[in-house]
């Protein structure tokens, strides 16, 4: 890219980066207070019928994942100007959503250095081999892959295990911050389902809260899987990678219905977001909406994204993502 062009992108995304107090105050009480109530809702249905518990769970999860949007920001620094009252929050919401903010926000920020790098990955990303990797692979780690690649190991089995298992413990991070991020989640949430339980039940705390965090983690998942990779995607090795290039042509615009650019906190902005991750989510469609540069991309609606379904790896040669199909080709 041009360093004019560089320049004109950097002066487009500016205006939008300073977070509005009572727009973030407002979006985490019109969250958190709807999620706390359809919580209750779905307790009480447990009486009535457990499809009418698990038909709410999906309105619930709806809400977590814009808990985790709130999370998002606070990790970015750009819903409060304040970094405590970023980190507090953050905090507070990483119990909801079952995630260690500081280990998250180290391991985000990592993938925000190095998206669309293909010497630099599996770091906050989803795991990619290119096809001569995958080629040069012995059996049981190709084996592995595919499951890995596979929709139901990728969307259902994999975030579950994320978010209810893997960020309990600190497995990749020596840093004493990062570490204490997963030890107080952890404690608190010991102390919510402890204090829930004494109330209603474990059994019942069990059957509320696991399709939440299941349906929730499955659909998080999803869209950060849509948002880097489809057809079109950039990678490059790192001799010839650019971040602004990657943030562009490497994050997706997913140009989604009202209702769920509102539940997904206008993620699916991404290539807006990975240009200025410091905009908050509730200045990305304005920042869209004003600069018709950023309107000059290809963009992926729900129909059109389940093609991303069947993209496996990445072939260095003809500079694309590729299915099973074509490599056998």
């Amino acid at each position: 890219m041009k360093t004019e062009d560089k320049l004109a992108w950097r002066k487009a995304v500016a205006p939008y980066e300073t977070p509005v107090r009572w727009r973030s105050v407002w979006q985490t009480v019109n969250t958190l207070v709807p999620y706390t109530v359809l919580w209750y809702l779905m307790y009480r249905s447990l009486e009535v019928s457990y499809l009418l518990t698990l038909s709410l769970a999906i309105l619930t999860a709806g809400f977590m994942i814009r808990s985790f949007i709130i999370l998002h920001d606070c990790g970015h620094g750009s819903f409060f100007k304040s970094q405590m009252a970023n980190n507090f929050l953050g905090t507070i919401v990483g119990v909801l959503t079952f995630t260690p903010y500081h280990y998250w926000r180290f391991e985000h920020a990592v993938h925000h250095a190095t998206s669309g790098d293909l010497d630099r990955r599996l770091r906050g990303d989803i795991w990619t081999w290119t096809v001569d990797e995958y080629l040069a692979a012995p059996l049981w780690k190709r084996v592995t892959y595919r499951l890995y690649r596979s929709p139901l190991i990728l969307f259902v089995v994999g975030p579950a295990f994320l978010f209810l298992f893997e960020y309990r413990f600190p497995l990749r991070h020596p840093e004493k911050r990062e570490r204490r991020s997963v030890h107080i989640t952890n404690l608190g949430l010991l102390v919510v389902a402890v204090v829930i339980s004494s109330v209603i039940g474990f059994k019942a705390y069990l059957l509320v809260q696991l399709p939440i965090t299941i349906l929730g983690s499955a659909a998080g998942v999803w869209m950060f899987y849509i948002q880097h990779q489809f057809e079109g995607v950039y990678w490059e090795r790192h001799k010839d990678w650019d971040y602004l290039d990657a943030a562009l042509d490497g994050s997706s615009y997913y140009k989604l219905p009202r209702v769920l650019r509102w539940f997904t906190g206008n993620i699916g902005f991404h290539h807006i977001h990975h240009l200025g991750p410091r905009i908050p989510n509730y200045f990305l469609k304005k920042c869209y909406d004003k600069n018709p540069m950023f309107q000059n991309v290809k963009s992926l609606t729900l129909i059109t994204s389940l093609g991303s379904l069947s993209l496996r790896l990445w072939d260095e040669k003809r500079r694309e993502l590729i299915g099973w199909g074509r490599l056998k080709a």
